[in-house]
Parts: structure tokens; sequence; C-alpha cells
């Protein structure tokens, strides 16, 4: 078998780039302290680091204010964080039909906890939202509306700015776990009052690494309390940005890969890993039109999606085809249902799901052809 072609980047981003393994390496042996808690330089040098990648996500996502980024451990933290953080008893908040669970999960605990109304909007299989539903659905209760920048299973883009000026001044939290990295963010003020992110994905950071930006006025309750290395004499959470969302000791190496993903995003260009990653897209799509029995899922349009197609193969089942996928051609996919029952339900795919093939920065064009030549050998096997 030749080397293995790694279609999972929806997942985690695989390769990293080499400075990020080198600033992990580098952070663990050279200054492993607790950052903001101790004057001594190795304290010091872990705090530069943390507020290194703190301005790298600034700059990514054109805010001035650096302070308004609170780190969590992954995107469904961050997503949590900005749920319990903002809604109370009686609270309406929109979502969508085409959400992860890292959305759907914490919204159907706050409604039976907090007794929150959480209103689905229908979207159509293709996964593309309609802005004016949720401003013929806002009450006067509604306090956030919350959808995916691009859906984890098929990739479509979801036009923020025209949902964001749709609410009316309404919230609007933007889970950013497939879009950050790969496609504009800038600035990220015209979006979303909200902007979760993960740090293993897009922004070919390390796991246990995400955040939370936070519009610069809208106030948030913690997730938790703790340790913040500030204040120490007060039994209070700090109220000022981002220590009043950040407790305990950050994951450093972490952060410090993190920066180093992104700062290779920054320099590489947003737009450039769009277009690279639009291309191979655009040269999967048009290969499965000429394979027999293939359903593609989600928009048709590639400019409308970010480089996740998901599909079935006739005479397949998504675990039997990912298993062939990967034992016999040694290509890396993702199949069944992507951790968004209610996007497969809608895609009318559940509960079997599909085959997920989402590609990345370091992906190139002759994987896309050896990957479609597996596909026709396995469709004509079963045809």
């Amino acid at each position: 078998m030749s080397r293995l072609i790694y279609c999972d980047q929806a997942a985690t981003s695989f390769p990293k780039p080499p400075a990020v393994i080198e600033a992990v390496t580098q952070a663990l042996t050279e200054f492993s302290a607790s950052p903001g808690r101790s004057a001594h330089r190795m304290s010091l040098a872990a705090s530069r680091t943390v507020f290194e990648a703190r301005e790298a996500v600034a700059e990514l996502l054109g805010v001035d204010d650096s302070s308004q980024i609170a780190w969590t451990l992954n995107v469904t933290q961050a997503l949590n964080l900005a749920l319990n953080g903002l809604l109370q008893e009686g609270d309406h908040v929109l979502t969508t039909s085409f959400e992860h669970n890292s959305v759907m999960r914490p919204l159907s605990w706050l409604a039976r906890a907090r007794k929150v109304e959480v209103e689905v909007i229908p979207v159509p299989p293709d996964g593309q939202v309609d802005p004016a539903e949720f401003s013929r659905r806002l009450t006067g209760r509604t306090r956030l509306a919350v959808v995916n920048h691009a859906s984890n299973v098929v990739g479509t883009l979801c036009p923020l700015k025209e949902v964001k000026k749709a609410l009316g001044g309404v919230p609007l939290l933007a889970d950013a776990a497939q879009s950050a990295g790969a496609v504009p963010l800038d600035p990220i003020e015209e979006m979303a009052d909200l902007l979760a992110f993960t740090g293993h994905k897009g922004l070919l950071g390390p796991t246990g690494t995400g955040g939370l930006w936070v519009r610069r006025g809208l106030a948030l309750g913690p997730l938790i309390r703790g340790g913040t290395g500030s204040r120490s004499e007060s039994e209070e959470q700090p109220e000022f940005m981002p220590d009043a969302l950040e407790a305990g000791t950050p994951n450093t190496h972490g952060l410090a890969g993190l920066a180093a993903g992104v700062r290779y995003i920054l320099d590489t260009g947003v737009e450039t890993i769009r277009r690279h990653e639009l291309q191979l897209t655009k040269l999967f799509l048009n290969g499965l039109t000429q394979i027999r029995g293939i359903k593609i899922y989600g928009p048709s349009d590639p400019n409308m999606r970010t480089a996740v197609v998901s599909l079935n193969l006739a005479g397949w089942s998504p675990s039997d085809l990912a298993l062939a996928l990967d034992r016999e051609f040694g290509i890396l996919t993702r199949a069944g249902l992507h951790c968004a029952p209610r996007a497969h339900r809608t895609l009318g795919t559940f509960p079997e799901g599909t085959v997920r093939f989402s590609f990345g920065v370091f992906n190139t064009a002759g994987e896309i052809e050896a990957v479609l030549t597996a596909l026709d050998l396995l469709s004509r096997r079963r045809s």
C-alpha cells in the first residue's frame, strides 16, 4: 500500500506544519511553567506565549482587542460557554436543523433545566440557510441565534452577515469549527457577536485548544470559576475579559502550537488556502459525476461550501465503504452521523449517515485523483 491519503480534515487537520510541532516542543522543554501565576522568567515566557496566541487569533479575525478572546479546550466548550453564559429561564433562542450536537445537546439541556424555548428553523437538504427565516421568527423574548458558519456534514456556508442583519440586534453566535482558517472571517464584527472556534481543525493547531470571541460590551456569565492569577485577594471571579471567562491554568504548549498554526495561515493567506481547497473540491465533485451509483449531498455549487463532501455509493453501507477505502487504498475518511443527527435527518440519511471526505491545505490534486480511482473501482465491484 502506498502512503496514506488523509481525507478527514473536518475532524482534525493533518499533517501539522513543522512550526506547530516545534512550538509545542519548545514550550514543553524550555518554559513549561504556569502563565500569569509567577514572576520568574519561565512563567513570563509562558505568559508571552499565551498572549501571542491571542494576538494571532485576533489578527486572523480582524479584531483590535485580543482580550475579547477567551481560551477554551475546544469549540464544544466555547459553545457551551456562550450558551450557558447568555441564556436564562424564559429566553427564546433560534437555531437551525443543520447544527452539530455541540449546539443541540447544550440547547436540549437548557430547554429542560432552564425552560429556554429552543426554536429550530428547518433548512433544505442542501443546507442553505434563508436569513429571512430568522427575521420572521423573532419574538420579544429572543435572546440569541446560533448557527454553524459551515456545515460539518456537507460544508454548506451560511451567509452570516445577512443573518446578523436579519436579527436586528439580537446577538448571533457563530460556530466556526469548520470555517476558521479555511474561509475569510475578517472582520468578524460584521458577521457575528460571538464566534466559537477550535484549534485542531482549520487553524492547524493541536487538540485541546479553542476559544470564544465575544463582542465588546456583551457580558457572559462564566462556565467555570477558579484561579486566574489576577485579583487573587478576591473570592469572586474577575469581571474583566478574558479573566472573567478563563479559570484554571491554560494549555500553554497547546496554545504555542495554535499560535504557530495561525501564523502559518496568516503568512500563507486565508484567501490562498480557500482557493486551493476550492480547486480540490471542484476536482472531486466533477470526478464524482463520472462514477456510477454515487449520491452527493449538499449544494451543487462548490463556491457555496467548504472542502467537505458527503456521499453514499450504491451497494455499500457508509461504514463498509469507509472500511474498504482504508484497508484497500489507505484513504482515511469518516462514516456515520458526524455528531449531527438532525442534519442527517434533514438530508434523509439517518440513521446510517454518509461517508464524508474533507480536504485541507496539504491535500493535493494527485490525492483527489487517487480517491476518485478508488471509488470508481469500488462502484464496479457491487454495481
